[in-house]
């Protein structure tokens, strides 16, 4: 997932050459019972992950029976497959392929203080963004313990890594938390409200789009999370313990 280039570094105006740690950018065809779906740029790993978490965050399906990675294609199958030629489809934020559907109406008890978003936001970096800093990051929290880590050259990609990891474990994802690094355009969102995530928490902005769909979809969005301080865009009253000023 890492190559090296050798490169020119210059500090104060003084250049000295070094070999850079560079995130490896692949493309990968994505099945669904045997039938292409989309074709995939992201990093090499977690790709059962990945294959399934996009199924399910793009609303094509409900669960996955089974990922097999075969090369540089992700076969998965599911009992719940769907009419994909009749799948309305547009081109998302991040160039990919993104799939319309209705988004549910996600309910939950969760809530959080803002010690426990600090600490989601805490743990969004993984090895590969230290070695590279060419990757996005997100984190997947359940009863404020750390269940997974993803990185990926795609913000959309480390979402679907978690929500296939969760799908493939089946973990109830209504009772998770998901922090991320990418800012929360609409189809970001779309994703974690078909999977049934209430929470997302991230580092980042999002757009009015983005908090539409959080405001519809029943999702607490947080962004701009650095620190101890945070922006709570849509359903606040799942943060708890907040002073107003006097």
């Amino acid at each position: 997932m890492i190559s090296t280039h050798r490169s020119i570094r210059v500090t104060a105006g003084v250049a000295q050459e070094t070999d850079d740690a560079v995130v490896i950018e692949d493309r990968f065809e994505l099945l669904l019972n045997d039938r292409p779906v989309t074709e995939m740029v992201a990093s090499r790993d977690q790709l059962r992950e990945l294959g399934a978490g996009y199924l399910v965050s793009e609303g094509i399906v409900r669960c996955v029976d089974k990922v097999i990675v075969d090369g540089d294609r992700i076969l998965a199958y599911s009992d719940t497959g769907c009419d994909l030629k009749w799948a309305k489809r547009e081109v998302g934020s991040s160039g990919g392929l993104s799939f319309l559907s209705d988004l549910p109406r996600i309910s939950s008890d969760i809530t959080l203080t803002p010690d426990e978003v600090s600490a989601v936001t805490g743990e969004i970096e993984t090895e590969l963004w230290r070695k590279t800093g060419g990757v996005h990051c997100s984190v997947l929290f359940r009863d404020r313990k750390l269940l997974a880590k993803s990185s990926d050259v795609g913000r959309h990609n480390t979402v679907d890594k978690l929500v296939g990891y969760a799908v493939l474990n089946k973990i109830d994802l209504s009772c998770c938390v998901l922090g991320c690094t990418g800012r929360q355009p609409a189809g970001m969102v779309r994703k974690s409200a078909r999977a049934g995530i209430p929470v997302i928490v991230s580092r980042a902005a999002s757009t009015d789009k983005g908090i539409a769909a959080a405001e519809a979809a029943g999702i607490t969005l947080v962004g701009f999370s650095r620190g101890d301080r945070f922006t709570v865009y849509t359903h606040p009253e799942r943060i708890t313990g907040i002073t107003n000023p006097a």
